[in-house]
């Protein structure tokens, strides 16, 4: 793994380490364990997650539901990835192929739906008006959950991404590392250890490349988050405190960071090694796409860049599968 301003935290990664479908049963994942004090690794499973876990730590998830955001029209030929919902027939998307959607042009789409651009921003994004409302047969009937990039567009594991415990509308993608639980995990990590949940709705930020601005900033792309006065209260009395994914400890770092906790807003926080964790001791999550915020988080939840090489030398070797619908690391 190498760092520059050009070359973020790459890695060359096989192919065949992405993993296009999830592990069944999803507990049945594999998990690198990582003790960030000594740097040793242990190779498990998903399911003996408890086993490695602090006998005093309360887990806290993020429980927001991954909306179905992508439209697909024409047999895939024509296709609206919604970011952004503005009123009942009025959104901002993402769009392929760029020359249907024009300013000011009629995009005939499926079935009598037809689409409006009403403006193109400077990154691309269209506004859109339909001449049906959001919740119409022929939009619904169109509308997909939104597998990631590395992963083909396949209906029947729509459900596999989706945490067993979403529930609140709003995410463009997974809050993976709650993936490879199942029901019956859940309730034996919660009446074991205690389990909170937060939402933090994950936007296509978290795919993205990091910039020179980022750094500049101090700043990546905002998303929404809120915790319940009660959540706020179990972290605040946590021994330890042990987060399912990165999108967790942004809601949290968030949080603690601030002198007057606000529980429900927007959060741009970029977590670095520069930045001192503050209500984190542990952290599940997934392996993350080279030139990411995300393996920054990483880093500095592991204390050393050398021990986030060693990590990842080590899953790529012993043939981890990675990304989304991959294995885990528990780091403690």
């Amino acid at each position: 793994m190498k760092y520059s301003t050009q070359d973020l935290y790459s890695f060359e990664l096989p192919q065949r380490l992405i993993a296009q479908q999830p592990a069944h049963p999803r507990d049945t994942a594999r998990l690198l364990v990582v003790h960030r004090l000594t740097g040793k690794i242990i190779d498990d499973y998903f399911y003996n997650i408890g086993k490695h876990l602090h006998p005093s730590t309360t887990i806290f998830a993020n429980n927001s539901r991954v909306e179905h955001c992508r439209y697909l029209f024409d047999n895939g030929k024509k296709e609206l990835f919604v970011v952004e919902k503005l009123n009942d027939k009025t959104i901002r998307a993402m769009v392929r192929p760029g020359k249907v959607f024009r300013v000011g042009s009629h995009a005939e789409l499926d079935d009598g739906v037809v689409a409006t651009v009403e403006a193109i921003d400077d990154n691309g994004l269209r506004t859109i008006t339909f001449n049906c409302s959001l919740d119409d047969h022929r939009l619904l009937n169109a509308s997909h959950v939104p597998l990631p990039p590395y992963i083909a567009q396949d209906d029947s594991l729509e459900a596999e991404y989706q945490t067993i415990y979403a529930k609140t509308n709003g995410s463009l993608a997974a809050p993976t590392a709650g993936l490879h639980f199942t029901e019956s995990l859940k309730e034996d990590i919660a009446r074991h250890f205690g389990w909170q949940e937060l939402t933090l709705h994950v936007g296509l930020g978290t795919f993205a490349s990091l910039q020179d601005e980022n750094f500049k900033t101090g700043k990546l792309h905002s998303e929404k988050y809120s915790m319940s006065q009660e959540v706020y209260e179990a972290l605040m009395a946590a021994k330890h405190v042990t987060d399912i994914g990165t999108t967790t400890a942004r809601t949290i770092e968030t949080i603690a960071g601030q002198l007057s906790p606000k529980l429900e807003g927007s959060t741009d926080i970029f977590i670095t090694p520069a930045h001192t964790i503050k209500r984190v001791d542990s952290l599940v999550t997934n392996f993350h796409l080279p030139s990411t915020s995300l393996l920054l988080l990483v880093e500095t939840m592991l204390g050393s860049r050398e021990l986030l090489e060693k990590c990842y030398t080590h899953a790529i070797k012993n043939e981890y599968r990675f990304y989304s619908f991959g294995d885990a690391m528990l780091i403690v």
